[in-house]
């Protein structure tokens, strides 16, 4: 059963304030255990940690930008 569009667009606004600053953390902490490696290759795990981070939240992003679908009041002509 898909989400409907305020469920989505508020969960994708908790994921973004409350998920994203803790998976940062989470993820700093992470590297930081080890030895600090090359630059270029700290910077590849960074933006692999980032791709995965996405991945799985791709559905409940998907159209938060666009007007709401259900609202028959929406003014699509924008």
């Amino acid at each position: 059963m898909p989400l409907p569009y305020k469920t989505r667009r508020r969960l994708s606004l908790l994921i973004l304030v409350v998920g994203l600053p803790l998976y940062i953390v989470v993820a700093v902490t992470i590297v930081g255990l080890f030895d600090r490696p090359p630059i270029w290759l700290e910077l590849l795990v960074y933006i692999g940690l980032g791709i995965v981070w996405a991945l799985p939240f791709k559905a409940v992003f998907r159209g938060i930008g666009q007007a709401d679908p259900d609202d028959p009041n929406a003014d699509r002509s924008e």
